[in-house]
């Protein structure tokens, strides 16, 4: 037994003997800043989340009273100067009279004055939030257009009527993008299919071509290497030409949605290769909880599988992987954690680009064309979850996917 490495910042610890079900975290790195205090981050956080109604609704209310002040003083001014100038003082008691008259009746008039600026502001907030959400409305058909759109309704169209504005050019801008986007969906769909069949005859056909030589009984020692080597050859191209068309239908739309939980998909895909691991040499461990979720049966086992497969394909002598399902920070949840050689932090997003498979012996690999995370990364998206990957201590990677909780 290995002994356990420490984890530092940016990376995860491994699991303990004993530890399956506990989910791996990153080990975060300590702020190098001060931090914020509570009442700027109280501020901060209630102007972050403001919506542009209420900041239209604030911006007119603070208008309103900076204008409604300036009225009052105005007022004050006006009324403090006609007092002075009718009334005449002969005595100096007349004088003391007149002047306690005119304070009383300007106090009289800016306590009366505010408490009307206070009150009419109140229901100019109100009308100012009402104004906005009207001028705002059709943003906001703009923005259930764009929620409902998918690849298979981008010929819906927002076609709004009304005066010849900006909002209505940003609407017959965005119909514009829909249109291209249809087009240019639609001409994926007809690549895919056509590339399906156009890349994957040739290729069977040379197989079966290959196979049927290779069978004949004349066939020299010589013969039959290069014949053997031409099969792996003609394999590996298949593989990556399935890994391509699927990267590509996995970047569309679900078509299938069901009820599936990753714990049965989990315990599918490592029953499937059974064979494999016990012939790896490589320690497995898995916890494997129910986790359910809404999708496609065949992306979330195949998600899975490529998960496994690589934990499998960049291991190490004795190596281990442990796999995980269960609820993580309250959404279902698969975790596959593996040993292996040390991943720079720096590399992990090169990881899930096509073809990157980070060090050097990955890259000069036979064994994969370097899909498998794209795919997952693709799948991941198309169920519109999260996947995470952190380098793990002592070498070897953890990643993780998180997909919504179903409705």
């Amino acid at each position: 037994m290995r002994p356990v490495d420490r984890s530092e910042p940016g990376q995860a610890e491994p699991t303990r003997p004993g530890d399956t079900g506990t989910w791996r975290r990153l080990n975060a790195a300590a702020p190098e800043g001060g931090e914020r205090s509570a009442a700027a981050e109280r501020v901060y956080r209630f102007t972050d989340n403001l919506s542009l109604r209420a900041r239209l609704t604030l911006i007119y209310g603070m208008l309103f009273f900076a204008a409604g002040s300036v009225l009052v003083l105005v007022n004050y001014l006006i009324v403090a100067v006609l007092l002075n100038a009718l009334l005449d003082e002969d005595t100096a008691s007349e004088l003391i009279t007149h002047r306690y008259l005119i304070d009383e009746v300007l106090t009289h008039v800016t306590r009366f004055s505010l408490l009307a600026l206070f009150l009419v502001g109140l229901l100019a907030v109100a009308l100012g939030y009402a104004v906005a959400g009207r001028a705002l409305s059709p943003l906001q058909k703009i923005t259930r257009i764009a929620r409902r759109l998918s690849e298979r309704s981008l010929h819906e169209r927002i076609a709004l009527s009304g005066p010849d504005d900006e909002i209505r050019e940003l609407a017959d801008t965005f119909d514009g993008m829909l249109e291209r986007l249809d087009r240019a969906f639609d001409g994926q769909r007809r690549f895919v299919a056509n590339a399906s069949h156009e890349l994957r005859t040739p290729l069977a056909i040379n197989r079966t071509l290959l196979e049927v030589a290779l069978s004949a009984p004349e066939v020299s020692s010589d013969l039959k290497s290069v014949g053997q080597t031409l099969l792996e050859t003609n394999a590996r191209h298949e593989r990556l030409i399935d890994g391509l068309l699927f990267l590509a239908r996995s970047d569309r739309e679900l078509e299938v949605r069901a009820r599936v939980d990753l714990g049965e998909v989990a315990g599918t895909v490592l029953s499937q290769l059974e064979g494999e691991l016990s012939g790896s040499g490589l320690h497995l461990r898995q916890d494997l909880r129910p986790a359910s979720v809404v999708g496609d049966p065949v992306l979330l086992e195949r998600l899975v599988g490529n998960l496994v497969e690589n934990a499998l394909k960049y291991n190490v002598k004795d190596g281990e992987i442990t796999v995980r399902s269960g609820m993580y920070e309250g959404m279902p949840a698969v975790q596959v954690e593996n040993s292996g050689k040390v991943i720079p932090a720096y590399e992990i997003e090169g990881l899930f680009e096509p073809f990157r498979r980070g060090s050097s012996d990955r890259v000069g690999s036979g064994r994969s064309a370097g899909l498998g995370l794209s795919i997952v990364r693709s799948v991941v998206r198309a169920h519109e979850g999260v996947v995470t990957a952190w380098p793990r201590a002592g070498g070897g990677l953890v990643v993780t996917v998180c997909l919504p909780v179903p409705s």
